[in-house]
């Protein structure tokens, strides 16, 4: 994880929350290039203290004072090396739970110094599990490349069958042709191992030069009879034509069978090729995971017993423009408007620097250290929020998936038209997005339902840069009043945190409703 999410969210709200100054920078790098990009040249609007209680007894929502200043944020450093840091994030993340209802988990890393044992034993699991993920992607190499060879075969099988198909014909001219391909091939494939009793070999050592000619002449016995050729000429082909129409009935029937179990067999190793990517990816998320990234911090220093670690969550509420239209704060009209959902939230940044001390002999660590919390207020509408999710699963996990897609769901892509051809019947087999009743989740934990569909999990459309429309007048007055609440709730998050720990707060405040 290199973007900060906060920058994030100005690259992605840029008349919101960027910083004029680069504003125009931003909205352009992010069309180009895409939002991660923009993040990295964008800068939040410094957090200005508004008293939001004031501020909605003395201001209409119309005047959209939670506009004028959309940043509340509070920095909270708690150092003691002497105390386990593990309740400071889980008194946080229950606060946040009971507050907001919902708080999700955007970033999780982590590094430790080279010197320490911390390091040591996360490495040694990052690479097992690379070893498990590679094991599983050279078996789903080795599938692809069976794949491939079927659906050659498939092919082959194909064009033989339709020479049958053209036997059948009541096209003369089509049945005509077909019977002379089938008799060449039987000549060619089956007749020919006879050596010098077969046609060609007749044809040539013995001098029975009408033979062949009188072959693809005759359809029948019948014919045969009808034919100006010596008894002994006759008795041959008799011989032959009898052979050939025999192996014409059988071919027919045991290469449909073959066909039809190199179709079944298609589908097993196509189903298996995608269980196998499922399995290998849960092995290459974690060893990303697992990864660490030192760079140049300052914190960590080889030779010492040290670890860094960067948590974010996004505690998500509720606001509701009904409960405004109740207090007068709103119009009734706004209720009638077309407006986009607006979630207030805060955004929580936990940096700590630990002290790794092992705990107990099966591998468990307890953190002593420093820890300094941010808490970040926003509002955001739902199509900036499915943005900042996709973006932030993007830049943690986005090199790690396009490999597993690429190994496994791009290589099917480029055969995806032999595929659908083959299995036109398989119903098992699904290309589009499913509905909602058959969509498997993909954390789903049990990696057999990849046999029941070829397809990715359901996904939103994506909101290309640029795409989110501008607030309307009403959609920005709702954002501000959601940003007011945002910061209420993420002023509150700080100072109960202080005052339940003791800490110097701020004064007690009147509720917000």
């Amino acid at each position: 994880m290199t973007v900060d999410v906060k920058n994030l969210i100005a690259a992605i709200s840029p008349e919101v929350y960027c910083d004029p100054g680069v504003k125009d920078e931003v909205q352009e790098l992010a069309k180009k290039e895409g939002y991660l990009k923009a993040a990295e040249r964008a800068k939040l609007k410094e957090a200005v203290f508004q008293d939001v209680i004031h501020t909605t007894a003395t201001k209409g929502a119309v005047s959209r004072m939670g506009l004028k200043s959309p940043i509340e944020q509070h920095t909270l450093v708690y150092d003691a090396f002497a105390q386990s840091l593990e309740p400071v994030y889980f008194w946080i993340l229950d606060f946040v739970n009971s507050l907001y209802g919902k708080a999700d988990k955007l970033v999780d890393n982590f590094v430790s110094s080279a010197g320490s044992g911390f390091f040591a034993e996360m490495q040694g699991r990052a690479t097992r599990m690379q070893e498990e993920a590679m094991k599983m992607m050279q078996t789903a190499g080795v599938l692809t490349k069976s794949i491939i060879q079927i659906i050659y075969d498939l092919k082959e099988f194909r064009m033989r069958l339709r020479q049958y198909e053209e036997l059948h014909s009541g096209d003369s001219r089509v049945k005509s042709a077909a019977k002379l391909s089938l008799k060449q091939v039987w000549i060619d494939n089956v007749d020919l191992r006879r050596g010098n009793a077969s046609i060609a070999g007749l044809a040539q050592n013995f001098d029975y030069v009408t033979l062949r000619d009188a072959f693809f002449v005759a359809d029948s016995l019948e014919d045969v009879k009808n034919l100006d050729l010596n008894d002994r000429v006759k008795r041959i082909l008799e011989q032959k034509l009898s052979e050939y129409l025999r192996w014409v009935e059988e071919s027919e029937r045991e290469l449909s069978k073959r066909y039809e179990i190199e179709r079944s067999y298609l589908r097993s190793q196509v189903n298996s090729l995608k269980l196998y990517a499922r399995w290998a990816k849960p092995y290459f998320k974690a060893a990303k995971q697992l990864e660490q990234n030192a760079g140049y911090d300052a914190n960590i220093v080889n030779s010492f017993n040290t670890a860094v670690f960067e948590l974010v969550l996004l505690a998500q509420g509720k606001y509701d423009p009904k409960r405004d239209v109740g207090s007068g704060e709103l119009p009734k009209s706004v209720l009638s408007e077309k407006l986009r959902k607006y979630i207030d939230m805060t955004l929580i940044e936990f940096k700590f620097r630990t002290v790794p001390d092992r705990s107990d002999q099966k591998g468990g660590y307890s953190f002593r250290g420093r820890v300094e919390v941010i808490f970040t207020g926003f509002a955001l509408n739902d199509e900036e929020l499915d943005t900042l999710k996709a973006e932030v699963e993007k830049d943690d996990f986005g090199d790690v998936f396009q490999m597993i897609e690429g190994a496994t769901t791009e290589s099917l892509e480029l055969l995806r038209t032999d595929i659908e051809d083959f299995l036109s019947d398989a119903k098992e087999i699904t290309w589009k997005n499913p509905s909602k009743d058959e969509k498997k989740n993909e954390d789903d934990i049990n990696p057999f339902s990849a046999l029941f569909s070829f397809a990715k999990k359901e996904e939103k459309a994506e909101i290309l840069p640029g795409a989110i429309k501008k607030d309307s007048f009403w959609e920005s007055v709702v954002r501000s009043q959601a940003i007011l609440l945002a910061k209420f709730n993420c002023a509150k998050l700080y100072d109960t945190y202080k005052k339940t720990h003791d800490m110097p707060a701020f004064p007690p405040t009147i509720n917000h409703q």
